[in-house]
């Protein structure tokens, strides 16, 4: 029977991608293994290439779309869910700094670089035209200058610009990327690195895990203390939310339920409508926790540099890049190239492996996100909706006089 590699869905893909290059890397010559060195070299400098017109095509837009609305509840709304998402990404890196040392074997250091021991057959260079600092400045100085000066051509042509670096991820290197990371796993069990390597990240993923729960719990414990009602209860209600998640690894494709659920909840219509969706764009606590994680991860492994104040440089810089994140499985750690490699000095190895982890526990994170715009809508409800009473009540007030 024809196996259809497409329906197979990104993640298995990547998983019999992984197994097969840790399987066959025992087995084939180098000869063999050169051509793949060769295709990862190639995929490696178009993807390089791809980085910053990555954050121009989907940033510039985003921020076109968010600059134009105006109004009290947006800034609240923007604000509260990009400081969770920070405080995120501190957590995660903190209990790495923690814990992460004490489970990482020093003899895995370096192993990505004895990967790339193995050469191409022949090298492709193809330089970026922006570096990834004059990609995401000049994002926000268009984006910011179409929202104030409403010009609707350079809108509408950013917006097809967006479609386009869209359609290229999901037709030219979601479909490769399997392919790509097969070709890593391969060089790196043909250097005798690959089985610490996943010894070492299954660790990494089970603390991970862990720490999404604990998200999810002081996000709602928060929430019910600032809205006065039983922050178990809160959670309960957002369970078939965090289950469709699950299952559609997609913060859009969950929004039906996720705002049916936050109803549910006593948010009120106005702003449950509002805050599920744009939270579903820019509230991804969970996904900065893990791609936080597995980067510090990789550079304790690599021996790069990873001391808070550059951490907290890239988680800052990252919060910004996947509110852009397009909505393909892997769209944020695609979005998330550009601090990866710009900030933390990550070569294309590196950041393949950040991608396929990330995609590997893709609907956890998803499912994170979405449990904590629940939490986000009953705290903009409660704060929004009392400086609405308190306005009315003054209302009335003068009214009488």
């Amino acid at each position: 029977m024809h196996l259809n590699m497409k329906r197979l869905g990104l993640l298995p893909r990547i998983i019999i991608a992984i197994v097969l290059g840790v399987i066959i890397g025992n087995v084939l010559p180098e000869g063999w293994v050169r051509i793949f060195v060769t295709f990862n070299y190639v995929f490696s400098q178009f993807l390089g290439f791809l980085i910053p017109l990555i954050i121009v095509g989907l940033v510039t837009p985003a921020v076109a779309d968010i600059g134009k609305a105006a109004g009290r509840l947006l800034l609240l709304t923007v604000g509260l869910a990009y400081a969770n998402t920070i405080v995120a990404g501190l957590l995660g890196y903190a209990t790495g700094s923690m814990l992460f040392p004490m489970l990482i074997d020093t003899n895995v250091a370096m192993a990505i670089d004895k990967a790339e021991a193995l050469k191409p057959y022949f090298q492709l260079d193809i330089p970026a035209i922006l570096d990834v600092m004059a990609a995401l400045v000049s994002s926000f100085v268009v984006g910011i200058g179409i929202a104030y000066t409403d010009s609707p051509t350079l809108k509408k042509g950013f917006a097809e610009f967006r479609t386009i670096i869209e359609k290229t991820i999901q037709t030219a290197i979601i479909p490769l990327l399997p392919l790509y990371i097969f070709g890593i796993f391969l060089s790196m069990t043909f250097t005798g690195e690959a089985y610490r390597m996943i010894v070492v990240f299954a660790k990494i993923i089970g603390i991970i895990f862990v720490l999404h729960i604990l998200i999810i719990a002081y996000e709602y414990l928060i929430a019910g203390s600032i809205s006065r009602k039983n922050p178990l209860r809160l959670l309960v209600n957002m369970v078939p939310a965090y289950l469709t998640a699950l299952g559609t690894s997609s913060s859009a494709a969950t929004i039906p339920v996720t705002l049916e659920q936050t109803k549910k909840n006593g948010v009120s219509d106005e702003i449950a409508s509002f805050c599920v969706p744009l939270c579903a764009t820019i509230h991804i606590a969970g996904s900065m926790m893990k791609i936080t994680c597995c980067a510090l991860t990789v550079c304790l492994i690599d021996g790069l540099p990873h001391d808070l104040p550059l951490f907290l440089h890239f988680i800052m810089l990252l919060g910004v890049c996947m509110v852009a994140a397009p909505g393909v499985p892997g769209g944020a750690a695609m979005a998330a190239l550009g601090p990866l490699a710009g900030v933390l000095g990550f070569m294309p190895e590196a950041q393949a492996l950040i991608i396929a982890l990330y995609i590997a526990m893709d609907s956890f994170g998803t499912a994170c996100n979405v449990t904590g715009d629940g939490a986000l809508a009953v705290i903009i409800d409660k704060l929004h909706g009392g400086r609405n009473a308190n306005n009315k009540a003054q209302n009335r007030r003068r009214g009488g006089l």
